[in-house]
């Protein structure tokens, strides 16, 4: 009997990935000039960022229905050997996708477990990979819950946004600051604090951005085994290099570059960059 892992398309993890560890990963949608798009089915992230950036309106993007997770749950809990399914998404902090996905697995009865990672992107990744791990090695649910609680109590998320136009978009600042902002070239730098996006410092270049990932970095990962390192980026593929040799110099686990989902890029916009790692006790 086995443990089939899904997840949402907020995640990051490669085609490769996803299909080695047999991850079933529910999209969501974006709607932008009167078209809606599955995330990662319909529209490619450098296809969804050249509507990000023509598009006078800020696209709009929704979480799955319930119906589409039952209909996921259904399909693989009828698969021969399927005794449980551990759906994990995004946090619950920025989405309603892990509430549709309660909702979905209501309707299908109690082989179904919900997590909200309280992170996305890589952040979100590190634990399905380690889910999916577990699963393939024959783990128990008590033992890949349990260890998915430890993943996100020891995991680290930073993100820059290069203009604040699309965080006034979305609502998240008032036009007024934003303008200050820009005409100060300020970029702020955000953690996920308990799953919700919290303002921690503001830079003014992208060296300084640096410098301040790979301060907290050291500082959080002081004697500690660090796990994995991810990079997310919106059209700022050179800035990510520079913070991947930054961080190489001064750690060898192997440091995954990835362009993130529409849905998160549509409330950052382009020059965005994000900085993710786990831990374990050395």
């Amino acid at each position: 009997m086995t443990i089939k892992i899904v997840t949402d398309s907020t995640c990051d993890l490669s085609d490769e990935l996803i299909k080695k560890y047999k991850i079933e990963v529910v999209p969501l949608s974006i709607s932008v000039g009167g078209q809606t798009y599955l995330d990662g089915v319909d529209i490619t992230k450098k296809e969804f960022v050249k509507l990000l950036t023509s598009s006078d309106e800020l696209p709009k993007s929704s979480q799955p229905s319930a119906g589409s997770f039952e209909a996921t749950y259904r399909k693989l809990l009828a698969e021969p050997g399927t005794s449980h399914i551990i759906s994990i998404h995004l946090t619950e902090g920025m989405s309603g996708t892990v509430n549709s996905a309660k909702a979905g697995a209501d309707l299908v009865g109690d082989q179904i477990t919900v997590i909200n990672s309280k992170y996305i992107s890589h952040a979100l990744g590190f634990q399905v990979i380690e889910a999916a791990e577990m699963a393939l090695e024959g783990r128990s649910l008590e033992e890949i819950v349990d260890r998915l609680e430890e993943i996100r109590k020891h995991s680290s998320l930073y993100i820059m946004v290069d203009t604040l136009e699309y965080l006034a978009k979305g609502g998240r600042i008032g036009r007024g600051k934003a303008m200050l902002g820009s005409l100060l070239r300020i970029k702020p730098i955000a953690s996920l604090a308990d799953g919700v996006y919290t303002p921690v410092t503001k830079v003014r270049t992208h060296m300084q951005a640096i410098e301040y990932y790979k301060k907290q970095f050291i500082e959080e990962t002081k004697g500690l085994k660090v796990k994995a390192i991810g990079i997310a980026q919106v059209e700022a593929d050179a800035l990510a290099n520079k913070l991947k040799d930054a961080l190489q110099q001064i750690n060898s686990i192997p440091v995954t570059i990835t362009e993130t989902s529409p849905v998160i890029s549509t409330h950052t916009g382009p020059g965005a960059i994000a900085l993710m790692y786990y831990t374990d006790e050395s």
